[in-house]
């Protein structure tokens, strides 16, 4: 079967021929129908050897997929062949405290057990076939177009954990910034305008995203690297700056524009990767009086059913730009180089 596979340090991904998986004792096969791509990706393969720290190559791309079950391991019993599913990507060990309350993606003992996420270490999406470790693990899409449905799977529900957590702070007249409008911020925003009644700013570098966050629904946009962007969102919010600042994007650039967005009393959510290493400075004279600043990954199970059943009810678009697998370097390269507008989705 083909698949899109990361195999030399340093190096492209590549299309290649590999044998087609087998389940074992409580594995599911998909037939992949759609993979999605993340900036998450570009990161991995930028690890150098000495610091890599997900398996041995080579390691078969995609953390977000959709497939059809065509094949189930013994003692399978919970879904059905023919069923269209999507992926549940942070797999843990389905025992630890966090597990137990549906919160995979901050499971206790996953390092302890080398689990690893597919796509991020375990073999992923990015191939004809692949295999889930546990029915658990997939959610009904239903009659979702797949290309759709995949990057629901991180792209939406990444911005959607971030952002539940904070809606206590986001009522009416509070203000929302949302840092990089891309594959993530474009659904953050939607997120945003759906269960909050904040005020949405949006921030990018490029004018072409900023437009997409406009027709979303951005309140209001600006280019990050204005030098007057802080000044003008004080302005906006007569003083009160954000009570949520959501930066998706993750690298130093935009989290030094996003540390001095907060409020007295706001949040803000380090959500994008950027290339890893970015930092801000947390002290008695750099943080607002009571503003909580975090990182977060993934989202839980149940976060992911709320999602898909957003996309079910038409209330979250998904801008999607389709590549066939033997695209899917050339996806990749524009990925790098931010030329995809929205989430790039390779269709099987």
């Amino acid at each position: 079967m083909k698949a899109v596979q990361y195999r030399t340090f340093g190096g492209s991904p590549e299309v290649v021929e590999i044998d087609r998986p087998v389940p074992g004792p409580g594995q599911v096969l998909l037939k992949v129908t759609a993979a999605g791509l993340c900036h998450s990706d570009v990161f991995v393969m930028s690890i150098p050897e000495d610091q890599y720290f997900l398996g041995s190559l080579p390691l078969t791309l995609g953390h977000e997929g959709v497939g059809t079950v065509v094949e189930l391991g013994a003692g399978v019993t919970n879904v059905t062949l023919g069923q269209s599913v999507a992926v549940y990507g942070p797999w843990g060990c389905g025992v630890c405290h966090e597990c137990a309350r549906g919160h995979e993606n901050y499971c206790e003992r996953a390092t302890e057990l080398k689990i690893l996420a597919p796509g991020l270490g375990a073999p992923g999406a990015m191939a004809e076939y692949m295999i889930v470790d546990n029915a658990r693990h997939l959610v009904d899409i239903g009659e979702l177009d797949p290309a759709i449905a995949a990057p629901l799977t991180d792209a939406a529900l990444t911005p959607y954990h971030a952002i539940k957590s904070s809606l206590p702070k986001l009522g009416a007249g509070t203000t929302a910034v949302v840092l990089g409008a891309g594959g993530l911020g474009h659904l953050g925003i939607q997120i945003l305008r759906e269960l909050s009644g904040s005020r949405i700013i949006a921030l990018d570098v490029d004018e072409s995203k900023l437009q997409l966050a406009k027709d979303v629904g951005a309140d209001v946009t600006m280019l990050s690297s204005d030098p007057g962007v802080v000044d003008a969102v004080r302005e906006i919010t007569h003083g009160r700056m954000a009570q949520g600042v959501f930066d998706f994007a993750g690298f130093q650039e935009s989290l030094d524009v996003a540390r001095q967005l907060v409020g007295v009393g706001g949040d803000f959510k380090i959500v994008g990767l950027g290339m890893g290493g970015a930092t801000i400075p947390v002290g008695f004279f750099t943080t607002p009086y009571e503003a909580r600043i975090g990182t977060t990954y993934w989202g839980y199970r149940d976060e992911l059913m709320e999602v898909i059943e957003m996309a079910r009810a038409g209330r979250l678009s998904v801008h999607v730009e389709r590549f066939s697998i033997d695209q899917a370097p050339e996806a990749y390269e524009k990925l790098h180089h931010g030329q995809l507008s929205g989430r790039g989705v390779i269709v099987l």
